[in-house]
């Protein structure tokens, strides 16, 4: 296979593409190691994939609901499957999006499915093709599980990420809360028991300032790994649903 063929899609925009032998999905670049992964390039690429990933998701998991819902509602009637193949023309269109996506950010080459093939001439030869596309289902499909994915790692990246560098810069900031609150430091519980006795506690002192710090630090590193799993299942559902 020569080297212009590699990450080269079959599949065009309106579907049909030209033919072109793709190359397996391949990865563009190596995760850095454990103690650089935080500081890399390849870590933030793949945090804005996961923040962004849920307004994406929103829009994919809406037009495939909202086609799927009507198609299948009319079913009965000549509506419902023109309705269905616009479907998985949609999908196919938001997997080429997706794959882009996967490609810039996830580092992830996923060559596109063969082309829809037509066997019947005219309108209706083409609603029959698209009824029986094979990857604009699994495209279709991919907009549907991913979304509820999207969302947990979303929230996931997003707390995990401001927790860890909050804490690891709290030295930085501590002075505030004596200067400007009524805390003599961050507050990490205050509560009241059944005996009606108070407990609070406040990260202060230069050995807890310290020990909450590199907690942050370690919690930093270990949030570059949970981000490279999240977005590993995004690697996997692109081959399997987005691919050839």
């Amino acid at each position: 296979m020569s080297n212009s063929t590699l990450g080269q899609e079959w599949d065009g925009p309106d579907g049909y593409g030209d033919g072109t032998r793709p190359a397996r999905a391949r990865r563009t670049e190596q995760p850095p190691g454990f103690w650089r992964a935080p500081f890399s390039r390849q870590y933030y690429r793949e945090v804005g994939y996961a923040l962004t990933g849920l307004p994406v998701a929103i829009v994919g998991f809406t037009v495939a609901i909202t086609l799927f819902s009507v198609g299948v509602g009319t079913f009965v009637t000549v509506l419902g499957l023109p309705v269905l193949a616009g479907l998985t023309s949609a999908a196919r269109g938001l997997g080429r999006a997706e794959r882009a996506r996967v490609r810039g950010m996830l580092g992830l080459d996923v060559p596109g499915p063969a082309p829809v093939r037509q066997v019947r001439p005219g309108n209706w030869g083409a609603i029959t093709a698209r009824l029986a596309d094979g990857a604009g289902w699994k495209a279709a499909l991919y907009q549907l599980v991913m979304f509820p994915w999207a969302v947990f790692s979303f929230c996931l990246t997003l707390t995990f990420l401001v927790l860890g560098w909050a804490m690891a810069l709290y030295p930085l900031y501590q002075w505030v809360f004596p200067h400007y609150t009524s805390w003599p430091g961050y507050q990490l519980f205050d509560y009241t028991d059944s005996h009606h006795v108070r407990h609070a506690y406040y990260v202060q002192g230069a050995g807890q300032i310290a020990a909450f710090s590199v907690t942050g630090l370690l919690l930093i590193f270990l949030t570059a790994q949970l981000v490279r799993g999240l977005t590993g299942v995004n690697r996997a559902a692109a081959r399997g649903l987005l691919g050839r």
